[in-house]
């Protein structure tokens, strides 16, 4: 396990670079002129090259990009484009814990109903309880987050009045980005916990349990949840990730101060030191996401074992 995870960690170093070389090529590919964005179109030329020069955006692409990978290495991502051209690694963490306040309340909402849910389905396979829960996951599943984000401020917000749109001043705020966001990976968790407690439940093990006469809630809490959750760490893992990437939409919707409504605004002002530094940091939660995973597996099923 030890020998693994340090494995595992030197692996992140190669994968950090080719994420940041990848972030960097693509964001280089937008089109517009940022010095010009900043300064418009009718700002005198002197100006747009002095400026130009005085962010380094005169340099060759290559330069550019190895000061991208110095600027990393040192932990400051760079310095916006924008005044009061602070440092990007300031600027992302200082909105960068709004957005992990928001992904977890989505996971904790998925979990929270999906568990139950996924359980009764299983206990209640194609009977009337089961196929109402498949409809149910098929709308969650089927809904886009900008469709339902608005769909919920219009219900909840606009004609009964009880929560706020936007903005981020209390857990109230919460509700419906929480919900708008985590709806999706509910509807895929409620499925597979139960598949997975459907396959677990015929093992002979759990068989031999009943014939001992233990209870069935002790049977499905004991013997079959947790050999069950092995795919839905999987799930969670990636989904989590997946939460993460989905809160550009949602923030953007429910105007949250968050890492995604931060990427919307370096777009569209072509500041690209904060879209490659929010950007990276964003892909690299999912690359850590996934190591705990997999340490996860074998926390979870003792009988993994890795070479």
């Amino acid at each position: 396990m030890k020998e693994y995870i340090i494995r595992r960690i030197l692996l992140i170093i190669p994968i950090a670079f080719g994420v940041a070389s990848l972030v960097f090529l693509l964001i280089h590919l937008i089109p517009g002129d940022p010095v010009v964005i900043m300064l418009g179109e009718t700002a005198q030329p002197a100006d747009i090259e002095h400026l130009r020069k005085l962010l380094h955006l005169d340099e060759p692409l290559y330069l550019q990009y190895l000061r991208f990978i110095k600027n990393i290495i040192s932990g400051s991502l760079g310095v916006s484009i924008k005044p009061p051209y602070e440092k990007v690694s300031k600027i992302i963490f200082s909105v960068f814990p709004n957005t992990i306040i928001l992904t977890v309340s989505s996971l904790l909402f998925a979990l929270l109903f999906s568990f139950p849910l996924g359980i009764i389905s299983a206990l209640k396979a194609n009977k009337l309880t089961d196929k109402l829960a498949s409809v149910f996951s098929l709308i969650g599943i089927s809904m886009p987050n900008f469709w339902l984000g608005p769909l919920l401020i219009i219900l909840f917000s606009i004609k009964l009045n009880l929560l706020p749109v936007s903005g981020f001043e209390g857990p109230q705020y919460l509700i419906l980005p929480s919900i708008t966001l985590g709806t999706a990976l509910m509807a895929i968790l409620v499925r597979m916990i139960r598949s997975s407690l459907l396959e677990v439940m015929g093992a002979e093990y759990v068989v031999t349990a009943r014939a001992k006469g233990v209870s069935e809630f002790k049977i499905i809490m004991k013997h079959c949840l947790k050999n069950a959750l092995i795919p839905v760490i999987t799930i969670v893992g990636l989904q989590f990730g997946a939460l993460l990437g989905g809160s550009i939409i949602t923030e953007t919707i429910f105007s949250w101060p968050g890492i995604g409504t931060l990427i919307i605004e370096a777009i569209r002002e072509r500041n690209y030191p904060v879209v490659q530094g929010s950007v990276f940091i964003l892909a690299m939660c999912f690359v850590l996401v996934n190591l705990l995973t997999d340490i996860l597996y074998a926390i979870f099923d003792p009988r993994i074992k890795y070479t």
